[in-house]
């Protein structure tokens, strides 16, 4: 009742437009027809088609930037909405109209009027006190502040909060202000009643709930008699089960004849749940019939709503691209003019940077095997001449001034002889190709094993299992090389007396730990040794060498590298 109301002052709104804007476009004024002839459907009941016209106004005078009239049809949508139930949608439209009420305060007070509304039925009740308390910021008539209270006391109610019901609701039981306005006084007093009874204070509730309904009837208030009967029906459920038949069968009777459905609904549930009779519960079976008619009829005019709005912006799409077709076409071809230019430039950069990469990479590539090969080289050729060049010298030179005679001269000279193909052996072996088939797990294993004779004792330690022949060769190799510098390091400057490899995998990569107990060294002495090289290795395979060594406190590599 509060919101028809303000619904009357809106018109006035409407009709007072700017007198400055009395030429307005044709457009404008089509705009203005429409939102009457969703007025008029109101008036009629026809819902579906007031809100379709509703909505047409808005789109039209959403062009011509008129935000009272923009506000006025999107609260009226917003109330259709909830008239069937869709809360939700409701809510909605209500945000799309805040925009346009510039802080006009009967705007304001109807949409948070049925933002109240649509919390309370949404059992959000806290949002919904918190909007009818805005609403009393603003409006100042005693009566329709009555009103706004009375609505945050079934809120409250609806809460079982009783006591703050009472609290509102008590101050205007004597008060004069409700005095010419019966229905309204007899909804303070029925509500005020029904909160007293549910605070236990049963007999002032009783009276009270009496006194309201006889105000009421003396009225003709029908549709008001409902909630009275709802309220004593709810009484005399657990006191007097045929007082409660009576009064719910008045509220349904009443509820049929104002066709308010949900208190039909309401009076149906006290009938249901003490039908006494034996034999089938009829009205049981009219609740579920009535219940399963309206969320029907509720769900199809939800989908209508939708429906009317996608079609409105459907067919306005469709005219906004008929209207700026012809620039558009224009647009498009000169669009792809400069397209194809954009295109052939790309592609030329395109390729040129293909180009560039691939040469970059194949230069970079070939330059890191160069120098791979050099460093190897250059390893060879120094161990050749610091290592097994001396020795051979070392063994002319005795021969040459030995008496080979002496059976000790020539054991001794027997001796040297072996260690120098021992070592050529060896070198041999460090520097012929390597298996990658099947033998590679075996012979690398051997190798590292092979340096046991060299003072050092070697632990290999086996984590999951490694499946060495779904292994590129290419890998194999590089790790069979960066492992055997190592191993070379260590045997020429880390004076270890024991070293440990750990092989392990996951899904992804294969992972190798050296740790030796060595006397380590720094990081610029590592590279000095050598072992630059075998970094260089394990990049190019998309692997990665670390160390880890500091001066007396051991030597540690980790090598990753994917499978």
């Amino acid at each position: 009742m509060l919101l028809l109301s303000i619904v009357s002052c809106q018109k006035s709104v409407k009709t007072s437009i700017d007198t400055s804007k009395k030429q307005e476009s044709q457009k404008g004024i089509i705009a203005q027809k429409y939102s009457e002839l969703g007025d008029s459907f109101i008036r009629n009941n026809k819902l579906d088609s007031a809100f379709y016209y509703y909505l047409k106004s808005t789109e039209l005078f959403k062009e011509e930037g008129s935000s009272a009239y923009i506000a006025y049809n999107l609260v009226g949508m917003a109330q259709i909405q909830q008239t069937y139930g869709d809360y939700y949608s409701s809510e909605e439209t209500l945000t799309e109209a805040l925009p346009y009420i510039n802080n006009d305060s009967q705007y304001l007070v109807a949409a948070n009027n049925l933002f109240g509304i649509a919390a309370k039925e949404l059992k959000n009740y806290d949002d919904a006190i918190r909007y009818y308390s805005t609403i009393l910021k603003t409006v100042k008539d005693s009566v329709a502040r009555v009103t706004v209270l009375n609505n945050i006391a079934t809120v409250y109610m609806e809460q079982k909060k009783y006591r703050k019901a009472i609290v509102l609701l008590e101050p205007y039981l004597k008060s004069a202000i409700l005095d010419t306005l019966q229905n309204k006084k007899a909804r303070i007093i029925d509500n005020l009643g029904f909160a007293y009874y549910k605070d236990n204070q049963i007999p002032k509730g009783l009276a009270l709930m009496n006194q309201a309904l006889a105000i009421r009837t003396n009225n003709n208030d029908s549709y008001g008699s409902i909630e009275s009967y709802l309220h004593l029906a709810d009484y005399y459920q657990k006191r007097d089960y045929q007082k409660s038949k009576v009064n719910a069968l008045h509220a349904y009777y009443e509820a049929t004849k104002q066709q308010s459905i949900d208190e039909r609904l309401e009076a149906l549930s006290f009938l249901m749940s003490h039908n006494q009779e034996k034999g089938e519960n009829s009205y049981a079976l009219l609740f579920v019939n009535l219940n399963d008619s309206i969320k029907t009829v509720r769900s199809n005019a939800k989908n209508q709503f939708a429906k009317i709005r996608y079609d409105s912006r459907k067919a306005n799409l469709e005219s906004i691209k008929y209207k700026g077709q012809r620039a558009e076409t224009l647009l498009e071809l000169e669009t792809q003019k400069n397209q194809k230019y954009v295109l052939f430039f790309g592609i030329f950069t395109l390729l040129g940077g293909i180009v560039f990469i691939v040469n970059y990479y194949k230069s970079r590539t070939k330059r890191e095997r160069l120098e791979a090969s050099y460093s190897t080289e250059t390893r060879i050729s120094k161990e050749l001449h610091d290592e097994l060049a001396n020795d051979v010298f070392y063994a002319m030179t005795f021969a040459e001034t030995q008496d080979l005679q002496n059976p000790i001269k020539k054991e001794t000279l027997l001796d040297n002889l072996d260690k120098i193909y021992i070592r050529t052996r060896n070198f041999s072996k460090e520097n012929s190709p390597i298996e990658t088939g099947e033998g590679f797990e075996y012979n690398l294993k051997q190798m590292l094993s092979s340096y046991k004779n060299q003072g050092a004792d070697i632990i290999i330690r086996n984590g999951n299992a490694i499946d060495w022949l779904s292994v590129q060769s290419e890998k194999k190799i590089a790790l069979h090389r960066v492992l055997q510098e190592l191993m070379i390091n260590m045997k020429k400057y880390s004076q270890a007396s024991f070293v440990v490899l750990g092989f392990d995998c996951d899904q992804n990569n294969i992972y190798v730990d050296y740790t030796d107990n060595g006397i380590g060294c720094s990081k610029k002495i590592i590279l000095k040794n050598g072992l630059q090289n075998a970094e260089n290795r394990m990049q190019a395979v998309n692997g990665k060498l670390t160390f880890d060594s500091q001066i007396n406190k051991g030597f540690k590599a980790k090598i990753k590298f994917p499978k």
